[in-house]
C-alpha cells in the first residue's frame, strides 16, 4: 500500500493470528488512506471478534477509524467475561465442534450445532437470524459481516475448548436440563413413557429417566454417567455461580 504508514502492536494473546515478525512489539504497516482500521487489522490476520479495543495514540477509537500517518495503534484482546448485549446468550457451533456442543448442552447452555458442513454463508445467516454467538476455529467464517457475534475457539482439545468458552462468556450453567443430541429441554419421564427405547438390562436396572421434549430421546444414568458427572463437576467448581 502507498498510503499513510502506521505502527501496530498486538496483544500477546493475538499473536497466533499474525506472522511471527509482528508478534513482538510495534511494526510498521502501510495503509491505503481509505480503509478503516478494523479492515487493516483483519488484513493482518486478526478476526475482529477477537479484538477488545483499538487504542490509537492513547485513546480508544472505533473499528471505523481511518488511520492517519504516524499513528501508533495497540490492538487489545477481548476482556473476560465478555458481554454480548441485545439477546439471551446462546451459541451456534460449526461442524468441527461436535464434542464441545455436546458438553455445553450437558451443562444446560443453549447450543445449536450443525453436524454437516452447510457453508459459511448459511452459518453466518443462522447466527444473525437466531442471534447466536458463532463459535468456530475458521477465521474466514468469523470475518463475515453478517454474523450476529462470534468467537474463535483457541484449542483443539475438548476440555480446553470448554474452559475457554465458559471463561470467556460466563453462561449460566443448568446441568442435565438439555438434550445432548438436539439441544431440546429435558423433562422427567416414567419408565413406561420411554419403554420403547430401553433394552432388557436397562429396563431392569434403572428407574429414573428423562426425555427430550423436542426429539423424544430418553436419558438415564447409564455406563457413561460417571464421566459426564466429572465434566459437570469440574465446570461447576470453576465456573458455577
Amino acid at each position: 500500500m502507498n498510503g499513510p504508514e502506521i505502527h501496530v502492536e498486538f496483544a500477546a494473546d493475538l499473536g497466533l493470528f499474525v506472522p511471527h515478525g509482528r508478534r513482538a512489539g510495534a511494526t510498521p504497516v502501510g495503509t491505503d488512506g481509505s480503509s478503516t482500521l478494523g479492515h487493516v487489522v483483519e488484513s493482518l490476520g486478526v478476526p475482529l471478534t477477537e479484538v477488545g479495543a483499538l487504542i490509537v495514540d492513547g485513546r480508544e477509537v472505533p473499528f471505523s477509524h481511518i488511520p492517519a500517518a504516524g499513528e501508533f495503534v495497540r490492538v487489545l484482546t477481548v476482556e473476560r467475561p465478555q458481554d454480548v448485549p441485545g439477546a439471551p446468550l446462546r451459541f451456534l457451533l460449526d461442524v468441527h465442534l461436535g464434542t464441545l456442543a455436546r458438553r455445553l448442552r450437558l451443562l444446560g447452555v443453549d447450543t445449536a450445532y450443525e453436524s454437516t458442513d452447510i457453508g459459511d454463508p448459511a452459518l453466518a445467516a443462522r447466527s444473525a437470524a437466531e442471534r447466536r454467538v458463532m463459535l468456530s476455529r475458521d477465521r474466514g467464517l468469523l470475518r463475515r459481516r453478517e454474523l450476529w457475534a462470534g468467537a474463535f475457539v483457541y484449542s483443539t482439545l475438548p476440555d480446553d475448548q470448554l474452559r475457554d468458552v465458559l471463561g470467556r462468556f460466563a453462561p449460566e450453567l443448568k446441568p442435565w436440563t438439555r438434550c445432548t443430541a438436539c439441544n431440546g429441554l429435558l423433562r422427567a419421564a416414567t419408565k413406561e413413557q420411554v419403554a420403547d427405547q430401553l433394552e432388557g438390562g436397562t429396563e431392569r436396572s434403572y428407574d429414573v429417566f428423562a426425555q427430550c421434549g423436542e426429539c423424544g430421546r430418553a436419558f438415564w444414568k447409564g455406563a457413561h454417567h460417571d464421566r459426564l458427572e466429572a465434566i459437570v463437576g469440574r465446570a461447576l467448581a470453576e465456573f458455577g455461580s
